[in-house]
């Protein structure tokens, strides 16, 4: 094992052990205002990005740019190879790039929060960012490794970048691949049976590659839920409607904070370790953003929260 790796999984396992987790985002979530809330942020890493924010929003902003700064820091510490790995775990971050500018009354101003600085984990941000258009973003993302969403409109875009999102994690992160099949699986879920959207063609096709080709076909909910892959298939095991779905992504999230742990605690230095950590994290800002809006709403747990933390 190389010595950027070595360091790297030490410094993941240092990350993860100063972030809040369950009991600290419970705490939290019962406070009684969100500017109460926030106090309690001033002891954990979230208070680099959160002590000048004002309002829910962008306190939960804040929060996952806090995880967009520590993963890019470590990605400084592995090795070339290992970098690579955070890019398609931080993907995210450029689909919230997008998702925002698109939302826009005319794609910039001043009601287009800042963009998330990627750095060296950014994907083609750069180009999308300089966009003009639907059209010309459509033709950023089919030059770059996100492929061609299969249409402009502001929903295919999105939706083509998220299920890209899933495919890339599956093929370039080994360790996260049942993560990204549940995902999808999420993802083409509500798509079908909730928005009643088909898929364009590129997600359709991508869907397939990590659901089987049955399971995007499916004619009805139940349908499609027989059809999933086992990972898939066991986190809508008791959601029997789609308005169930809610359920299962708590369930995606508790998954990934199960299996980030043991791989976090892995005796061994390497991948493992690294992605464990990234899940960890990424799980606490999710659980984080939940607890604000707990306390901004009167310290009242919300379902979602109470069912994960």
């Amino acid at each position: 094992m190389s010595a950027e790796w070595v360091a790297g999984a030490v410094r993941a396992r240092a990350l993860a052990r100063r972030y809040p987790g369950a009991a600290g985002a419970r705490e939290i979530a019962a406070c009684a205002t969100l500017d109460e809330a926030l106090q309690r942020l001033v002891a954990t890493p979230y208070v680099k990005y959160a002590r000048a924010t004002a309002g829910l929003s962008e306190a939960q902003r804040a929060v996952s740019a806090t995880l967009l700064w520590h993963l890019r820091v470590l990605a400084g510490w592995l090795p070339r190879g290992g970098a690579r790995l955070l890019v398609a775990l931080a993907s995210g971050f450029e689909v919230a790039n997008v998702a925002a500018r698109l939302s826009a009354p005319h794609g910039r101003g001043s009601g287009v929060p800042e963009p998330y600085r990627l750095g060296a984990l950014e994907t083609a941000w750069r180009r999308l960012g300089e966009a003009g258009t639907p059209a010309e973003m459509r033709a950023a993302l089919a030059a770059s490794p996100w492929g061609d969403p299969g249409g402009d409109t502001p929903w295919a875009l999105v939706t083509g970048m998220r299920m890209a999102a899933a495919r890339r994690t599956a093929v370039a992160v080994p360790q996260a691949r049942e993560w990204a099949v549940g995902r999808a699986a999420l993802l083409t879920a509500r798509e079908l049976f909730v928005h009643g959207r088909s898929q364009p063609e590129p997600v359709r096709r991508d869907a397939a590659r990590l659901l089987g080709a049955r399971a995007p076909a499916a004619a009805s909910y139940q349908e499609f839920r027989e059809c999933l892959p086992s990972p898939a298939r066991r986190l809508l095991a008791d959601v029997e409607e789609p308005d169930g779905l809610w359920r299962a992504e708590t369930h995606w999230w508790r998954s990934v904070r199960e299996d980030g742990d043991a791989m976090l605690h892995d005796g061994r230095y390497g991948p493992r370790v690294v992605v464990g950590a990234v899940a960890v994290l990424s799980v606490d800002a999710w659980r984080v953003r939940a607890a604000l809006e707990s306390a901004a709403r009167g310290g009242r747990l919300g379902e979602v929260f109470d069912a994960l933390a």
